[in-house]
């Protein structure tokens, strides 16, 4: 039984190796990424690994031509493949859960470090300016934290935060028993209207896309804080602009941005980055931006990659597949 591996990473190898013996797969890791120049690696290999390259339905066909017939992506999201045109060739896809600590852990980081506006901090201690002026902060006992999705991610946000004695709001389509020992589910407008914190958890969908925008953030509490470890395309950034810009928000911090794709993983000094947007955002001292990192754990990273290899092995074996996407998303 054999899988590719594309853009495989240092990190991953070890993981690869050690999971491929453990499930009996013959492992090919590249370093190149799944695209129109690349598909040649894939010829004779029924399964292929991914990360985030967006897969569309040109790559797909010729992926399907190459012999490929099972797409295993090591992400939770798989926004990035274009699901219709492959179950409508005939692939199977299935992506991974992880460590839902390590998202949750970062988002609960993030909230720290916009109510104690620690980037300001950094940037004055740098320069020796050691003066207190401007860094008054929050606590976030005296806040109330909107958290909008509660799947394994945004319900352990809650689980976590429990312990620092915030008021909790919970928000999603589907409610969760266990969540609710922890958190009341209250309507889309009273979880804007009511959030000093409003953090993201949502999978990305068509019917989501630009949760946050302008209509949206102007329900928001003034000076609210903002958070996004979830998916880019779940704020439209020029709106978050403009509110951080007339003052309507008071923060945000963002693992994950529209148009990051190409960005974010690469080294790019030197180079012009031809997103306007995100040198706005770097430039606002109450705006963090991070490279989508916040999955980047040990444990979420040996999660990801036994997940995949894990699919790859039933698909062949012909046995039920772990986290299969359905047709129907």
């Amino acid at each position: 039984m054999k899988v590719l591996a594309y853009s495989c990473r240092p990190d991953e190898k070890d993981f690869f190796n050690q999971f491929a013996q453990k499930h009996g797969i013959e492992i090919t890791l590249s370093e190149q990424d799944p695209e129109p120049e690349t598909v040649e690696l894939a010829r004779g290999f029924d399964c292929i690994s991914i990360i985030t390259t967006a897969i569309d339905a040109r790559l797909l066909q010729q992926f399907y031509q190459a012999g490929v017939r099972f797409i295993s992506t090591r992400t939770a999201g798989y926004d990035h493949i274009d699901i219709k045109a492959a179950h409508k060739l005939g692939f199977k896809v299935s992506h991974v859960q992880y460590s839902a600590s390590s998202v949750a852990d970062y988002a609960i980081m993030l909230m720290l470090m916009l109510t104690r506006k620690i980037k300001t901090i950094f940037e004055q201690t740098n320069i020796q300016d050691y003066s207190l002026d401007a860094l008054r902060g929050r606590e976030l006992p005296h806040m109330t934290v909107g958290v909008a999705g509660t799947g394994k991610i945004g319900h352990t946000v809650i689980r976590h935060l429990s312990g620092f004695g915030c008021r909790l709001l919970a928000y999603d389509l589907y409610e969760n028993e266990e969540t609710k020992k922890y958190a009341p589910y209250v309507p889309l407008e009273t979880l804007l209207a009511e959030s000093d914190v409003l953090t993201l958890h949502m999978p990305s969908t068509a019917k989501n896309s630009h949760f946050i925008n302008k209509d949206t953030i102007a329900a928001m509490k003034n000076g609210a804080l903002l958070v996004n470890t979830a998916r880019g395309s779940l704020v439209h950034t020029g709106d978050l602009i403009e509110a951080i810009r007339q003052k309507k928000l008071g923060g945000a911090a963002l693992d994950v941005l529209e148009r990051e794709e190409g960005i974010f993983y690469n080294d790019l000094t030197g180079q012009v980055v031809d997103v306007p947007e995100l040198a706005l955002l770097q430039s606002f001292p109450n705006v963090i931006v991070t490279p989508h990192i916040a999955f980047y754990t040990d444990q979420a990273v040996a999660d990801m990659v036994e997940g995949s290899i894990m699919s790859c092995a039933t698909f062949m074996q012909g046995k039920e597949i772990p986290w299969l996407v359905a047709p129907s998303n």
